[in-house]
């Protein structure tokens, strides 16, 4: 209760706003003595509402998001630094929402910049919500070190009473400091609960209980701020994976194509005419897909468009469905939400538009 008060006093003042931290272990820290049995945890910040301002402790929505600054969100936490050293860099400061490519490869070549460092241990991300869970898969997919990758955000701003994002970097500072957590891909440390980067969703608008993974489950829990391990991922991630981005200046054009009652079609051709390479058809049931839309679709696969079926209900693996639709090289997204089967087909795309070679990775990743 004693830190939600001075949280609220901190972030208040107004020349706490936008903070912004150097670059992490550029040298000695100097507010805290480096401890040397400790590990070394850097904290990339872009922004979200974990670093949102309100005009009262009482505001939960409207507010400003991205609008503290790491070094401020690190102050307030004093005690992160009984387990590890800890500096902090901003990257962005954005409400994630509007989340970029251009951000994602800046974030994602800083952090193998950093884990590549031997005095550099691990990293934590503070990141908005709304995009959390693609910025995670993203990383997974393109870290390229065992060493732990923590996403944290929140769902009331700093300046709240009830504000959640103190007690989220104080257990990812813990799970980043943990030798259990190495080798396990990127994770998400919020509400008490770890989560796995690939199977993790936003599942509620405002809960702060919004990350879960409904079907195959958390990681492990925070026991009294201690991280425990109950279960991995047997897909492949991190140093595993074939993807590099140190020499990417975009990613490849993949849009989300949604469908409904009376889809025809429409937006599949409106893709292709913005220059899409991939589409993922985001499909009733098992990535059902209407019967006006198909033509389309199939249209688009055979102009080298790579189409993913993916589905719109929030849970269960999208399959092998209709013998016309694996004949046209539709790919399956497995249990990748649309969002992610879009981020998968991007990296895929770096790579080869061969529709069997991108189904191979769906299988992997």
């Amino acid at each position: 209760m004693m830190m939600k008060k001075t949280l609220a006093a901190i972030f208040v003042s107004s020349s706490f706003i936008a903070g912004v931290a150097g670059s992490c272990f550029a040298q000695a820290p100097t507010q805290h003595v480096a401890k040397a049995q400790l590990p070394n945890v850097c904290i990339l910040a872009t922004g979200g509402t974990i670093a949102g301002s309100a005009a009262s402790n009482t505001q939960m929505t409207g507010y400003k998001a991205g609008a503290i600054g790491i070094q401020t969100l690190l102050n307030a936490v004093p005690e992160i630094h009984k387990v590890a050293n800890v500096q902090g860099e901003q990257i962005s400061n954005i409400g994630s929402e509007s989340m970029t490519h251009e951000i994602w490869l800046k974030l994602a070549k800083r952090v193998n910049e950093l884990l590549a460092k031997p005095d550099v241990d691990a990293v934590v991300i503070t990141h908005g919500t709304d995009t959390l869970e693609e910025t995670a898969y993203f990383l997974n997919l393109v870290t390229k070190s065992d060493k732990p990758v923590i996403l944290i955000g929140a769902m009331h701003p700093a300046t709240a009473i009830s504000a959640d994002g103190s007690v989220n970097i104080l257990n990812a500072v813990n799970l980043a400091a943990s030798k259990d957590a190495k080798g396990r891909g990127v994770m998400i440390a919020m509400n008490d609960v770890i989560n796995g980067a690939r199977d993790v969703q936003k599942t509620n608008t405002l809960r702060v209980d919004t990350f879960q993974s409904p079907e195959l489950g958390y990681l492990g829990y925070f026991e009294n701020g201690r991280p425990v391990f109950y279960k991995a991922t047997t897909r492949k991630h991190t140093k595993d994976t074939e993807f590099d981005v140190s020499e990417l200046k975009d990613l490849p054009r993949v849009d989300i194509i949604y469908s409904h009652v009376n889809d025809d079609g429409k937006m599949a051709e409106a893709a292709v005419a913005n220059g899409a390479k991939g589409v993922v058809h985001a499909g009733t049931g098992n990535g059902s897909i209407h019967e006006n839309a198909e033509a389309a679709l199939y249209d688009a696969a055979k102009k080298g468009i790579v189409v993913v079926r993916a589905a719109r209900v929030p849970n269960g693996p999208t399959i092998e469905s209709t013998e016309a639709w694996d004949k046209a090289g539709f790919v399956h997204a497995g249990t990748l939400n649309p969002q992610k089967a879009r981020i998968l087909l991007q990296l895929g795309l770096t790579k080869t538009n061969d529709p069997a070679k991108i189904a191979e990775m769906f299988g992997k990743y």
